[in-house]
């Protein structure tokens, strides 16, 4: 299997693992060892799949402001979980191609490997949820039609970034392009960065 065959396999696993209980609040079954790389990946799937649906519940026009707050807080933690992750994937791929020496004329590409692999897991989840609309026995034909539309650009778009990924990895690996990662250095979540935070301390 090429990498981007294990990451779609684990991202759909496990999109399909978390609608099994479908709570924001349920803990995950990993059947893959911790350390390993497929223990990441279900990892991030899952971070990606609640936070779809902490989205969902925070636009509910109903929801009692106080909860509201609660969740958004939640949803900037998610953020940096997620942030995190991707991190520690990318870090799998600086140690596995460290040997690798650039070729002359070697280039970089406008993201890393995990940052187009994130990208992989929200696919999962957007492939999933335009399915489940496309069954929908509720709605008018054209809702199903348009979604049906949508949901063939999604899997288009799968191919290809799984495509781009695998050639990705193919050209670090043989030296054509390599790898800098650059760290999010997210500021609003550090307080000797966000103003607001620092200046409650005063």
């Amino acid at each position: 299997m090429t990498f981007s065959q294990i990451c779609n396999t684990i991202f759909w696993d496990c999109t399909i693992h978390y609608h099994t209980m479908d709570n924001v609040d349920a803990k995950p079954t990993i059947s893959y060892n911790p350390g390993t790389i497929e223990h990441s990946l279900f990892t991030k799937n899952w971070i990606d799949a609640v936070q779809w649906h902490l989205e969902d519940i925070i636009r509910n026009p109903q929801i009692d402001p106080v909860e509201a707050l609660k969740l958004k807080r939640r949803i900037d933690s998610s953020n940096q979980d997620r942030t995190d992750l991707v991190e520690m994937i990318d870090s799998y791929f600086l140690e596995k191609y460290a040997s690798i020496k650039p070729i002359s004329g070697a280039t970089l590409n406008t993201e890393s490997p995990a940052w187009a692999i994130d990208r992989l897991s929200i696919l999962a989840l957007k492939i999933y949820h335009m399915e489940q609309e496309v069954k929908r026995t509720n709605a008018t034909p054209d809702h199903i039609a348009k979604c049906q539309t949508r949901l063939n650009t999604l899997l288009d778009q799968r191919v290809d970034l799984s495509t781009a990924i695998d050639q990705l990895l193919a050209d670090i690996e043989a030296g054509r392009k390599y790898m800098k990662v650059y760290k999010q250095m997210k500021m609003y979540n550090d307080p000797s960065l966000n103003p607001v935070l620092y200046a409650t301390k005063k």
